[in-house]
């Protein structure tokens, strides 16, 4: 029973000394012989905070006070900061959210890889508001509260959604939305079975996927297609999995997003994975396609391929490029992209990544270089059929720093590569979240 007293939550705040930030953007303090993850604190700064959940030897709470603020501190952009989950680092100036990510980044390549660049990226960075064109807003009648629907993030330390009236950081066209989509979601007939609405935002248009748990009115629809029209958006419905996703009031029209220093324009449905970050991912491919710097008889394998975002660019350059990705769907679309954007050069196959060999039947041959575009996961079932390939040149994009940071270390440790630059990218700014792209090589 002690164990159990030992972990009570106090009632009281809490008066903490910040050490430094954790990776992912919270202060660490030490009390009382247990470590504190302090949401909304900094390093050097005394704070009063709430302690919100207790684990054996781990606190985790929120900062409600400040005695003495850090010169990094700065007043969030964002009135729904302290309450609304979506962005984690308002308080801190943008340029100290870069140093903190590059060192956490630097931090984990040496601790979990025992690895360090022989040289270091500039960080690729952004504009830090209105910059992200793919979300999930949660969606939540609330009779008590007036019949009111709740549009937006959860809450931090809740399930609940957060009550804005604006996202600054969402994509301008969706971000002053929210209050029109309440209004449009409580007029339904089925206001308590809209579960959430899936952004998706390309540089001709946004498209907004409603989540209906229950069959739509035929009022319903017509409400839906009076809001897109009055507010520009294409509007669809996903009674069930993605493949039940479709239009209302409008056709089958793809979104689109440009390459403009490729000259290529990339299509794709609204539940296709396309990056957050247009301004990042444009910087991100033109520095991925210059560091493996493909040579116009080279062979590029692109692995996690999705629907062409690196293929197709590195297609200008190189001989032929083979793009593998294990959802046949984007493989489809990678397909329709390199047909519409006359990149004959390219091919795309769907495949167990985990099953590269040199004899596989859709490789037709050696590989001089890889792009490898994993998930969060990181690629360790991957690399050992890279390994097996043995490309001269692999750039790695990583949207986990943690496995990076594992995975670089199998390759240079196991597979004799040089881990030659490592460079930030800032596709999420206002959050803990970082990622980042490594090149590595064979021999001297």
């Amino acid at each position: 029973m002690g164990g159990r007293r030992g972990r009570r939550l106090p009632k009281e705040p809490v008066t903490l000394d910040i050490e430094t930030l954790s990776h992912e953007g919270r202060g660490i303090a030490h009390h009382n012989g247990r470590v504190a993850f302090i949401q909304g604190a900094l390093p050097g700064e005394t704070v009063d905070a709430k302690i919100h959940k207790r684990r054996r030897q781990q606190d985790e709470g929120q900062a409600l006070s400040v005695h003495e603020p850090a010169a990094e501190r700065v007043d969030p952009p964002c009135p729904h900061a302290g309450v609304c989950g979506g962005c984690s680092l308002q308080h801190l100036d943008p340029e100290a959210q870069i140093r903190h990510k590059a060192q956490s980044l630097e931090s984990l390549l040496t601790r979990t890889g025992g690895v360090t660049p022989e040289r270091w990226l500039a960080p690729i960075t952004g504009p830090v508001q209105g910059y992200r064109r793919r979300a999930r807003l949660g969606v939540k009648y609330v009779p008590r509260k007036g019949d009111r629907v709740l549009v937006g993030f959860r809450e931090r330390f809740s399930p609940f959604i957060a009550d804005i009236d604006s996202c600054d950081v969402l994509d301008e066209r969706v971000g002053a939305l929210l209050p029109a989509l309440s209004t449009l979601i409580r007029g339904l007939s089925i206001p308590d079975r809209i579960a959430q609405i899936e952004v998706a935002a390309g540089d001709d248009a946004v498209g907004l996927v409603f989540r209906n748990l229950r069959t739509l009115s035929a009022g319903d629809r017509e409400a839906l297609i009076a809001f897109g029209k009055t507010h520009g958006v294409r509007v669809y419905e996903q009674p069930g999995n993605e493949q039940t996703v479709a239009p209302i009031g409008h056709g089958h029209e793809r979104l689109h997003y440009a390459l403009p220093a490729f000259e290529l324009t990339f299509a794709f449905a609204p539940t296709d994975f396309t990056q957050v970050n247009a301004a990042i991912n444009r910087a991100m491919v033109n520095q991925a396609v210059e560091l493996l710097a493909p040579a116009p008889d080279s062979r590029v394998l692109d692995l996690f391929c999705g629907l062409g975002n690196f293929t197709l660019p590195l297609a200008t350059r190189a001989g032929e490029v083979i793009g593998l990705e294990g959802d046949e769907a984007l493989v489809a679309r990678g397909q329709e992209n390199a047909a519409a954007n006359g990149m004959a050069n390219t091919r795309f196959a769907a495949a167990d990544l985990t099953q590269l060999s040199p004899s596989a039947e859709w490789l037709g041959g050696p590989v001089d270089r890889v792009l490898l575009d994993p998930p969060r996961s990181g690629a360790l079932e991957v690399l050992p059929g890279i390994a097996r390939l043995a490309p001269q040149r692999i750039v790695y994009v990583s949207c986990g720093p943690a496995t990076l940071a594992r995975d670089a270390g199998i390759l240079v440790h196991e597979h004799g590569y040089r881990l030659e630059q490592v460079g930030l990218m800032d596709m999420f700014p206002h959050t803990g979240h970082a990622e980042a792209m490594a090149v590595f090589s064979r021999g001297r």
